[in-house]
């Protein structure tokens, strides 16, 4: 059965992904952006009245629309909360006063922070520690919502993407750059990253996992963890880089990324048990996706 689902962040790469897979299903979509294209409206998240007007008919609303990661906006920490928390807090009453069916949000794994020493599998229960204003929004959206879902009976679920790749993407990555510097017969050197572990994700996953969210009958939980179900170094990264693109030249230095999170393997079973959320896309498959796309913009 179809319905008409509000979709925030239409725009942004995960808002892409999900926008394709609603309509292809036959699902209404109104799709909505900051900044308006084909088939999307523009709409700021500040913009109440617009945002009742585009939903009077939405049942449902995927929340895709954010400052979308802690490398974007460094210098403009307010923004990221007018945006990531603000914007967060009108949908979540829009939906209240609409009495929708279900809220779906896309947060991070940002939200956590470091996660806790002596961990090898880290579930969604772990108080969350961020490290970043970034990181801050997205946990603080999420208690919102639980507030919302709590005081109010609104139905709501946050999902949480580890490192986000693939189609789409244009915003500073590691991914990214190793195939850039590729394509353009550059060497690529991080002064870090040898031995540092990363969780990396494939947007059209994520995207699955959301639409998941929005169609489960019954949500056990208000949170879920969506990785790529890899915890790899970024060496081995650049290895499978390296086996999709011969020519790539990485070298890479010793410690931490130090503008990211130290983080345990996260645990991805409450998503597969309660949402049916299985990894589809391979690393090496998805860095051949993403290569393709960033040669044919080239």
């Amino acid at each position: 059965m179809t319905e008409t689902i509000l979709l925030t962040g239409a725009s942004g790469l995960i808002g892409r992904a999900v926008h394709r897979m609603l309509r292809e299903r036959g699902d209404d979509v109104i799709a909505i952006d900051r900044i308006g294209g084909e088939e999307i409206l523009a709409c700021d998240l500040s913009e109440i009245h617009r945002l009742y007007e585009f939903a009077a008919n939405a049942t449902a609303i995927v929340h895709c629309g954010a400052i979308s990661g802690p490398m974007v906006a460094r210098d403009n920490p307010y923004l990221i909360v007018q945006s990531n928390v603000v914007g967060t807090a009108n949908l979540l009453e829009l939906a209240r006063v609409r009495k929708m069916r279900r809220v779906v949000c896309c947060s991070s794994v940002s939200a956590y922070g470091n996660t806790p020493a002596g961990l090898d599998l880290v579930p969604e229960d772990v108080p969350l520690r961020p490290t970043s204003v970034y990181g801050a929004s997205k946990a603080a959206g999420e208690h919102l919502l639980d507030g919302y879902a709590l005081q109010h009976g609104l139905d709501g679920v946050s999902i949480r993407p580890a490192w986000v790749y693939g189609p789409g993407r244009t915003t500073d990555c590691a991914i990214r750059s190793m195939i850039l510097d590729a394509q353009a017969g550059r060497t690529t050197h991080f002064p870090f990253g040898r031995d540092f572990y990363r969780q990396y994700v494939h947007v059209d996953d994520v995207a699955a996992a959301l639409v998941l969210a929005l169609d489960a009958k019954k949500l056990p939980r208000r949170s879920y963890t969506i990785t790529g179900g890899g915890y790899i170094t970024l060496s081995e990264v650049a290895r499978t880089v390296k086996a999709v693109l011969p020519q790539a030249d990485i070298t890479l230095g010793d410690g931490a990324d130090p503008v990211d999170d130290v983080q345990a393997r996260f645990d991805i079973s409450a998503a597969q048990r309660d949402l049916g959320y299985r990894p589809r896309i391979s690393l090496e498959e998805g860095l051949r996706s993403y290569a393709a796309w960033l040669a044919a913009r080239r």
